[in-house]
């Protein structure tokens, strides 16, 4: 199984539409970071056909080393969510 990395999204994009390469990866970036900005202003992100990415914050609490049981304290933080469309859901499930 392959990861697939932003440079394989880039040059994706530069072979279907047939920018620049460079093109191709400065418009991959310009979508990621409009994603970075809508989750960091605590916003949903809506994909039609693919899912929707949402910020959740998650309170302080106690938590416990599962090896040692010793108690450690976990800070409040803000996590991401991903719920994937019905389409992607039915297109994974499809595959061979």
């Amino acid at each position: 199984m392959k990861t697939i990395t932003r440079a394989d999204v880039a040059e994706a994009i530069y072979e279907e539409v047939g920018l620049s390469r460079k093109d191709s990866g400065d418009i991959l970036d310009m979508f990621i970071d409009e994603i970075r900005r809508e989750l960091v202003a605590g916003k949903d992100v809506k994909l039609s056909s693919f899912g929707t990415l949402s910020p959740h914050h998650k309170n302080p609490r106690v938590g416990r080393n599962p090896r040692t049981g010793v108690e450690a304290k976990i800070t409040a933080r803000t996590v991401i969510s991903f719920k994937p469309s019905q389409i992607l859901r039915k297109a994974v499930n499809k595959r061979p």
